[in-house]
């Protein structure tokens, strides 16, 4: 307390002006600190730009084919985390599984390969985690970087222009394709590198991948952007050519079934005219069963013919011991 009245009485010894040159030191002293703190008051906040991160991962039983295309697309997009190959052997656990290791490593994209009879079919899974929605695709025509000596070249860690052809545009006023519009946004958050936020990125585009939409598949192409210098007649570079060189992988994906959320929830959108791989190899196994079949029956009809004209395996006639040139020989 006599600190206090000491203080008191030191204040109540200064001049009077000096307690105003105090106060309105004081008051722009605070209003120096809130201009620094916040120097526009007035403007609006900025949005934070929200992260893309992918998570790439397989189930068991990939063939190396599917383990070069997930690895050539690892290497084409920077912002992407590669994960071990999915221990389970149901899909009805690849909710819990995948949302899980989606959320451990702070990804909000999945691209899942899944594996069917011993590797022969494979299945794409592009989901939006943790809320959804899920397109599960059908891979065929895969052909990786390395599979067909593809020219073209890209550098790693660049970005690269990802094209939709006119067909996913016409489909938002075309009835009954709808779903298109779903499937460029989903296709367009997974191929398209964010601008900031990417460790490893390169400030550079060098590529394009181009999605075309054709019979009902997606068609998807990879193309290094290669330019080259013109020299005039002075020897000047002063134009380029640009063109384009396909580097691969090259793949071809058909839509199965949009679902609502992450690896479940109800049905947006089911393909109708899409036929199963199983079904596809069954009617070839009936179709091969019924030409033996066929076979095995004409072969029957020809042994009966022959016993009814008396001709014997070869095509000959079987001699009769009351023939003539049997009995007069």
């Amino acid at each position: 307390m006599s600190a206090a009245y000491k203080l008191l009485g030191s204040r109540e010894d200064l001049p009077a002006h000096s307690d105003k040159e105090s106060t309105t030191s004081d008051a722009s002293s605070a209003t120096i600190g809130r201009s620094s703190e916040s120097p526009t008051i007035n403007s609006p906040p900025v949005p934070l730009a929200i992260k893309s991160r992918i998570l790439m991962l397989t189930s068991r039983g990939v063939s190396h084919r599917h383990r070069h295309l997930l690895a050539d697309l690892n290497s084409l997009l920077p912002h992407t985390y590669k994960d071990t190959k999915l221990d389970t052997k149901s899909s009805n656990n690849y909710n819990s599984a995948l949302n899980a290791l989606a959320e451990l490593h702070s990804c909000n994209y999945i691209f899942f390969l899944e594996a069917r009879k011993h590797g022969q079919d494979l299945y794409l899974w592009l989901a939006k985690a943790p809320n959804g929605p899920t397109v599960k695709f059908s891979v065929s025509n895969v052909h990786t970087m390395g599979e067909l000596g593809f020219g073209g070249n890209c550098l790693k860690g660049g970005r690269g222009v990802v094209v939709f052809d006119k067909s996913f545009e016409d489909a938002e006023f075309s009835g009954g394709q709808e779903h298109k519009g779903l499937v460029r946004e989903i296709l367009r958050g997974v191929f398209c590198v964010p601008q900031r936020g990417v460790r490893g990125k390169k400030p550079f585009v060098d590529r394009i991948t181009g999605v075309f939409g054709l019979d009902g598949k997606i068609w998807i192409r990879v193309y290094e952007i290669r330019e080259v210098g013109k020299e005039s007649e002075g020897g000047d570079r002063s134009s380029t050519d640009v063109s384009l060189v396909e580097i691969g992988p090259r793949f071809v994906l058909t839509p199965i079934v949009i679902l609502e959320g992450s690896f479940g929830g109800p049905v947006i959108y089911d393909n109708k005219e899409f036929v199963s791989p199983n079904q596809v190899r069954s009617e070839v196994r009936l179709k091969k069963a019924g030409r033996h079949i066929r076979r095995t029956d004409d072969k029957k009809e020809r042994v009966v013919k022959r016993g009814a004209l008396g001709l014997d395996s070869r095509g000959r006639r079987k001699q009769n011991p009351l023939d003539n040139h049997v009995l007069f020989k």
